[in-house]
């Protein structure tokens, strides 16, 4: 009888629903538990999007332990994560698989100074040493001399619009192996449509899937992804896509893992070209998709 109320108390708090291992000192300090150790509705959501997500990342993480080059280089496993916020996805990562193990480092990169303060403070109180925090856009950590030339994983949770394509960009100026990005809110391409939408309208009958504003929107945040994996396997990586979690939980859903080959397909170059003029969007070659000489056409 007394086990039976012990497991029911745990289903009443959610614990059960709190990987192994995990710290609950820092579950309580991110907010995710109550300070008398409980989940709530909202906090259940968030544990279960960053879970899943960690699922994804902790094979890959496996995968870099075993390799050689990442074993006897000394520093291990690199990871940043880019638009970390209040840094759940960081050190949840770095509980579960950091702690553990002697080496290895995370970098969490965001631009609220007091966002970065508190992570700094939290990672000192619980003695998480191999973590640091950089008050730096997600463009301007390329050229940090605060991180290392090479950095094994790169993530970027929920940056806004461009970021992702910061963080992109991050990724292959270190040479990430690879690349775990959740789009979020893009409105770049949705703005270029919008800007050339009477010229195109009498151009192409396609321009109807963007004459409204709500479609506008909409169509530019698939094309923007659909050009991201393009212009990522232009760049030498394999790219898979799929859902991180169901859509009852987030509207901002989409997952895009990048694996590092080093084969850089020309019909992704080409394919990427042609959307781009399809759309009037040719510009974004200068800015967003600059494309390695080797593969352009």
């Amino acid at each position: 009888m007394k086990n039976k109320t012990t497991a029911t108390g745990t289903e009443a708090t959610g614990l059960h629903e709190i990987r192994a291992g995990q710290s609950i000192e820092l579950l309580k300090e991110l907010h995710i538990l109550t300070r008398d150790g409980k989940l709530n509705q909202d906090s259940r959501r968030k544990l279960k999007q960053v879970y899943h997500l960690y699922q994804f990342i902790e094979k890959l993480l496996m995968e870099l332990q075993e390799s050689q080059a990442v074993a006897t280089n000394g520093r291990g496993i690199t990871l940043a994560d880019h638009g970390a916020g209040k840094s759940y996805l960081g050190f949840i990562v770095y509980d579960l698989f950091f702690k553990s193990r002697p080496t290895g480092h995370i970098y969490g990169i965001e631009t609220r100074p007091e966002l970065v303060a508190k992570s700094k403070e939290l990672a000192a109180r619980l003695g998480f040493e191999r973590m640091s925090f950089l008050n730096l856009t997600v463009a301007d950590a390329a050229n940090s001399d605060q991180i290392g030339p090479r950095i094994d994983i790169v993530t970027a949770l929920h940056a806004c619009d461009t970021a992702t394509d910061d963080a992109i960009a991050f990724g292959l100026a270190k040479h990430a192996k690879f690349m775990v990005l959740v789009p979020c809110c893009q409105a770049e391409v949705a703005r270029a449509l919008n800007h050339s939408k009477a010229l195109s309208l009498s151009r192409t009958p396609l321009a109807e899937l963007w004459r409204h504003p709500l479609h506008t929107r909409e169509l530019g945040s698939q094309i923007t992804n659909v050009l991201r994996c393009l212009y990522l396997e232009a760049c030498g990586y394999q790219v898979t896509v799929t859902e991180l979690v169901g859509w009852e939980h987030s509207m901002k859903n989409e997952l895009i893992i990048a694996r590092q080959t080093g084969h850089r397909k020309r019909a992704a170059t080409e394919r990427l070209r042609a959307i781009l003029a399809e759309f009037g969007l040719t510009s974004l070659l200068e800015t967003r998709f600059r494309l390695p000489t080797d593969v352009t056409v």
